[in-house]
């Protein structure tokens, strides 16, 4: 529920991606931390919150919503306009290929790196 407005590069503004915020957020859900005076937990954190950004980048080819839909697409879509995002639909945006396929790679890389780190903390 919390992520839902993300959607489309945070309310449809075609900014920085929602899927890889979501994956950064369960990052800190998990590796973050709990005071803010604790530098320690905040460094080793962010060190973790770079990979999963460094990964989508990887996998994704960018990190804001209007180029990744380039790449998926061929163009981008204002997404507050209706008319458009109605376009991006039928383009394909929210097809397995589109977004769907964008934030099961954000969720994969978050889930693999997750798992990564409680395995080094048992």
């Amino acid at each position: 529920m919390a992520g839902s407005s993300l959607a489309g590069g945070v309310a449809r503004s075609g900014e920085t991606c929602g899927a890889l915020i979501a994956a950064i957020m369960a990052i800190g859900m998990v590796a973050g931390r709990r005071k803010i005076e604790d530098v320690d937990t905040y460094q080793s954190c962010m060190k973790i919150a770079y990979e999963v950004r460094d990964k989508f980048l990887e996998r994704v080819g960018h990190t804001l919503c209007p180029e990744i839909q380039k790449i998926l697409l061929g163009r981008s879509y204002r997404l507050y306009d209706d008319e458009e995002r109605q376009m991006f639909h039928d383009a394909g945006g929210h097809a397995r290929e589109g977004c769907p396929g964008v934030c099961g790679k954000a969720a994969r890389i978050a889930a693999e790196i997750i798992l990564r780190e409680q395995e080094k903390g048992a």
